[in-house]
Parts: structure tokens; C-alpha cells; sequence
């Protein structure tokens, strides 16, 4: 179904609000956790947080003055692709049961289906003639905990390189993953080959481009741009608030199943975190759908395949920004739409 020509703007957006938000609950947050059960979930604190608790409480006293931060220091907003939020690396600056402590709170942020190959992308893209065990690998990872005592909020994050992570216990609300967060993979080589071989996350460009593939000449020739917004760290994932002017295709330009395909788009971009973070993060994209764009960058066409390997989503308060040239760099910052106010 295509909306007529002389339908305004705001009834085509109303409409596709209503209707892709019955589809998208279902087609993006798994179909087990519904109703009382999201509230059941949502009142016991996740297995990742009581980790950190745990690490938080077997600190010593010089180890919290390296590791544990003022939570509204601005450290805690900053994002890169390859960068140490500290000095001090887990390998070196944590003992043998901290150290697993930490890799189970990164492993606990992913889902079962996917964590084994985040982890396999993370001893591939941290490998070093000094790391080569994975433990030693995994050692060359920096940790950081903001912390408010006075209110019991934290935020513990991780990073190296394609790897920032974090995890807040919904300290700061209306934002998911805990704030802006970056995933990658260089497999095979810094230069992949068109089809990404072993990229661990080249999925969810596949799934992008199914989507264009379905989109008619007209909708092509809008969701298709010359170059994408590039790299430049925290600038590289800010939020507009604009419902128009945004690169790409809006979703209420789309037939129904277009919609139904840009909503598998989302769920694979989901795919690899936990349960947790795919259900706030799915409510807020589903929250803004309606005005959510998807572009492809015809510069950044690696073997002039014309398989798009650079796209994005954006919306209001959306970024997801997928970069595969010359390898993969995800650039993500999602966050509840400011509610309009009522005349």
C-alpha cells in the first residue's frame, strides 16, 4: 500500500506511528517478553549490573583512585574507535578474579546467540605481538566505573579497539546502552574485500541492503547520497532532534512492506546485545519510527559492487551510523524522542 499523493505529511506520519508500533513491538523486542513480564524483568537487576556491584566491592583502595571516576565527569560522554578511557589496562592493573569478573560483565552485555562472536572480533581486532593469548588479549582492554554514592548510580564502561561499552543500570534515563556506544571489526586484513569475509557484524549491512533492493527508482534515488557524515569521534554520533531534512528515506514514505523489512533492519542491529538493552532500545527507535530515515553512500562502495557498505539509520533522537569502508565501524546514540507538547 502506498499512501495517496495528496495526503499531508502529518496524517501519512500518523498512520504509520500507529501501525508500525503493533508491528515493530513484536518484530523488534522478543515475542517471550511482553506485559507483566517486562515489568518482572525490569524490577530484578540484570546479571551484568550485580557483576559490577561485585567488582566495585572487591576494589582496594588504590585501585578505586585509578578506576572509579565522579559520575558527571565528562570522560563519561566520550566515544572514539580506537581509544583507552584510561591508562591502566586489566591485564595489569586487575587480579586474576577481577579479570574474569570483567569479562563476564562484557560478555553479560551481549546476547547468547551472538557473544562468542563479539568475542571472537575483540581477540581478532586486539591482538598484538605483546597479546596473543586471550587472556592476554582481553588484558589490554581499559575499564572505567563513574560513580555517585550518594545515589547509587554507575556506569561501568569498556574500550579498545572497535570496542566501547557500557553499562549504567538505567542511571541516566532516556538514553540506551547507557549512552553512545561503537562496534567494529577489521576481519581478514585493515582492507576487506567487497563481501567482508568473517566480519562479524557485515549481517546487518546485508539486511540494509535487501531493504534497498526492495525500494522502487523514485525511493532509491532519494535513499541514495554521495557521501556518508564520516568519522570524527563524539561529533560523529550527534543527535539532531529533526523529524526532516535528514539524509535518506523517511519510513512513512515506505509501502507496509518496506516498513516490515526496515523493522528486521533494526532488530539485526539489536541482535548482538542483551535482552535488556534491545528492549529500552527498541522502544525508543519504535517511539520515532515514523520519522526515522535509512541512507546509502554510493562513495564509499567498496569493489564497486554496488552493495552499499556504507548506511545509516537517523531519526529525531537516532543515530546508527555503519560505516564499511575499508572495514566496519559502528557509530551508535539512541535516546527517547522529546515529547511534543500539546497546544
Amino acid at each position: 500500500m502506498k499512501y495517496p499523493l495528496n495526503q499531508s505529511t502529518e496524517t501519512r506520519r500518523s498512520f504509520l506511528g500507529k501501525s508500525i508500533l503493533g508491528a515493530g513491538g513484536a518484530a523488534i523486542i522478543p515475542e517471550s517478553i511482553h506485559g507483566e513480564e517486562v515489568a518482572k524483568k525490569a524490577s530484578a537487576e540484570p546479571k551484568a549490573e550485580s557483576l559490577i556491584r561485585e567488582l566495585l566491592s572487591s576494589l582496594s583502595e588504590e585501585q578505586r583512585e585509578k578506576f572509579v571516576i565522579p559520575f558527571d565527569n565528562p570522560l563519561r560522554h566520550k566515544i572514539e574507535n580506537n581509544w583507552h578511557i584510561l591508562r591502566e589496562r586489566v591485564g595489569t592493573h586487575f587480579d586474576s578474579a577481577q579479570q574474569l569478573l570483567v569479562r563476564d560483565i562484557f560478555r553479560e552485555l551481549h546476547s547468547e546467540q551472538l557473544r562468542d562472536e563479539v568475542w571472537r572480533q575483540f581477540l581478532e581486532d586486539n591482538r598484538s605481538k605483546n597479546a596473543k593469548t586471550p587472556d592476554e588479549i582481553f588484558g589490554t582492554a581499559s575499564v572505567a566505573i563513574f560513580e555517585e554514592p550518594e545515589t547509587d548510580k554507575f556506569e561501568f564502561v569498556l574500550t579498545g579497539r572497535h570496542t566501547t561499552r557500557r553499562c549504567d543500570g538505567n542511571a541516566t534515563e532516556g538514553v540506551a546502552f547507557g549512552g553512545p556506544i561503537f562496534y567494529g571489526h577489521a576481519s581478514k586484513g585493515f582492507y576487506e574485500k567487497p563481501d567482508h569475509p568473517g566480519n562479524a557484524y557485515w549481517f546487518q549491512a546485508k539486511r540494509a541492503n535487501e531493504l534497498f533492493e526492495m525500494l522502487d527508482g523514485k525511493q532509491r534515488e532519494k535513499a541514495l547520497k554521495n557521501d556518508s557524515r564520516g568519522e570524527q569521534g563524539t561529533k560523529t554520533i550527534e543527535l539532531t532532534g529533526k523529524k526532516e531534512g535528514l539524509d535518506g528515506i523517511p519510513a512513512w514514505e515506505m509501502t507496509a512492506d518496506q516498513r516490515k523489512l526496515m523493522l528486521d533492519v533494526v532488530t539485526d542491529l539489536l541482535a548482538p546485545f542483551r535482552e535488556e538493552d534491545r528492549i529500552e532500545a527498541a522502544s525508543m527507535i519504535n517511539n520515532q519510527i515514523s520519522d526515522t530515515h535509512i541512507a546509502f553512500y554510493k562513495n564509499e562502495d567498496v569493489g564497486d559492487d554496488k552493495v552499499w557498505d556504507t548506511w545509516q539509520i537517523e531519526g529525531p533522537q537516532l543515530v546508527w551510523y555503519f560505516r564499511g569502508d575499508p572495514h566496519v565501524h559502528t557509530w551508535v546514540h539512541v535516546k527517547e524522542p522529546v515529547a511534543e507538547k500539546k497546544a
